[in-house]
């Protein structure tokens, strides 16, 4: 109870040691230990009663932060005299960088993880994967780029409704472009998009590592490749080029699609780049007028093949007629105002993924 004109008795104000004792009984869910033994407690501070303090993530898109934040406030409220509106919470991040891939190579300035989005066929939507993953971590609060790097075939100006030329800086690097809260470079920027690019594959390995390294991305939580599919010259190029931190990979229901995913995710395992996950695109379609769903490509195969590998299963997302024509029009699912099914997947993917990664950081040495 508060004494007179709303101040607590020093009797009545909890100490920091209680504090810190009801909060290291909170578990981090992911990674495992409490709060406290973890570091993640900042900031604590006590006046008149009232307890703030701010809890550092392993990343703004982080899939289970209302969980945390529910189990914090209970762990305070069991503190005799502590009310619910006597506990201030803010947030803060530590993305930790996770080097995996092939050993010795340099990472990209200013760039803590990278995470390519592969398919091992074309036509499963992995385009349209990386581009509304990007965007989504951007949303939570991450600094993301993303990397057109489908030479042959950019779509990321399209996508993202930017078609500008990139700017040089005095040091010669290229200045990438930005379009809803990312910053983003493709090959569709420097050439005339009615042109076909008649390139051999040095040429476009080349041009692979200018936009790594040659690209003043700046400090970036993650820089998202959205890879050309297959499993060829450019996927070797960027696994030999730098740290790979992890791939996602993107696939269809269909049991074409998802022996070619199959071939994705070894080519990455014999490069020790650790697999974030599978997504199956496409999954189901809803009428939009009546809500029946129809499973279109069969369902589920992406469940059954990520527990065939031993691979994370991070969602489904379904085959949408908004979807496509937010990337006809440069407007991206997830920047949709609506509740749509298709943006709350990707934002859901986006942040397990960011989480499956922050699992990583904690089990691989930092290089």
């Amino acid at each position: 109870m508060k004494g007179l004109f709303g101040r607590r008795n020093d009797a009545q104000t909890p100490s920091e040691e209680q504090v810190m004792r009801a909060l290291s009984t909170v578990k981090e869910p992911e990674l495992g230990g409490d709060l406290v033994s973890r570091k993640m407690i900042k900031d604590l501070k006590i006046e008149d009663g009232v307890i703030s303090l701010t809890i550092e993530l392993t990343t703004p898109a982080c899939p289970l932060k209302d969980q945390i934040e529910s189990e914090v406030r209970a762990a305070l409220q069991a503190i005799p005299n502590v009310e619910i509106n006597d506990i201030r919470i803010e947030w803060t991040s530590n993305v930790r960088a996770v080097h995996g891939g092939l050993p010795n190579k340099s990472p990209i300035p200013g760039v803590s993880n990278v995470i390519a989005v592969a398919s091992g066929k074309g036509g499963v939507g992995k385009s349209t994967v990386a581009v509304n993953l990007a965007v989504a971590l951007a949303q939570d609060g991450a600094r993301v780029g993303l990397l057109d790097a489908d030479i042959y075939g950019p779509s990321a100006p399209l996508m993202l409704g930017v078609n500008d030329r990139p700017a040089v800086t005095p040091q010669k690097k290229i200045i990438p472009l930005e379009a809803h809260g990312i910053k983003v470079m493709s090959v569709g920027y420097l050439i005339d998009a009615s042109q076909p690019l008649v390139w051999r594959g040095p040429m476009i390995s080349s041009m692979l590592r200018q936009f790594l390294f040659d690209v003043d991305w700046g400090e970036l939580d993650y820089l998202i490749v959205d890879l050309p599919p297959g499993t060829g010259d450019i996927q070797l190029t960027l696994v030999q080029a730098c740290p790979l931190s992890g791939a996602v990979i993107v696939t269809t229901p269909q049991d074409v699609a998802l022996a070619d995913a199959i071939k994705g995710v070894e080519m990455f395992r014999k490069l020790d780049t650790p697999i974030l996950g599978i997504v199956e695109n496409m999954s189901y379609f809803c009428c939009p007028h009546c809500g029946e769903r129809s499973d279109i490509f069969s369902h589920g195969g992406a469940v059954r093949a990520s527990e065939r590998l031993g691979v994370p299963f991070l969602g489904e997302v379904p085959l949408s007629l908004a979807i496509r024509e937010g990337g006809d029009t440069g407007r991206p699912a997830v920047t949709s105002d609506s509740q749509d099914a298709q943006a709350e997947a990707f934002k859901k993917i986006a942040r397990l993924m960011a989480g499956r990664l922050s699992v990583e950081a904690f089990a691989a040495p930092v290089g």
